[in-house]
């Protein structure tokens, strides 16, 4: 009896709160996100353009077919994070992509994170009004 093997490129991608665990198979470019469909998944079509990104530019849409799990963040934060796990498993692929997916910017992790709250004041950057008498 013959064992199929199913090469697996795997990479996590991250923007502020939402963490996604991406899965890369060779297939017809479809996209599961935590066993949803990615029409159900990201309502709008300003998130499903960020999330396809990377395969429009690399010219990868129909190669690969997405497997991912997300948690935390809200949906803005969900669809960059899914972006950095996706352009960082095609590099997995192929390393020649490099110099594509770089020029656009999608291997670079956004740092940027809410700011703590400090004690004494009423949010991370608030002060209490001010009162001369």
């Amino acid at each position: 009896m013959a064992t199929k093997t199913i090469e697996e490129f795997c990479a996590i991608g991250r923007r502020k709160e939402a963490s996604a665990r991406v899965r890369l198979r060779p297939g017809s470019g479809k996209i599961e996100i935590n066993g949803r469909k990615l029409e159900n998944y990201f309502p709008t079509d300003v998130l499903r353009h960020y999330v396809l990104q990377p395969q429009v530019i690399t010219g990868t849409t129909d190669k690969y077919d997405v497997v991912a799990n997300i948690a935390g963040g809200g949906q803005m934060g969900q669809a960059f994070a899914l972006r950095h796990g996706i352009s960082r498993a095609l590099l997995l692929v192929q390393a020649e992509l490099r110099a594509t997916l770089k020029t656009a910017g999608l291997l670079t992790r956004d740092a940027r994170v809410k700011e703590r709250k400090k004690y004494g004041q009423p949010g991370a950057r608030r002060r209490f009004q001010f009162s001369k008498r």
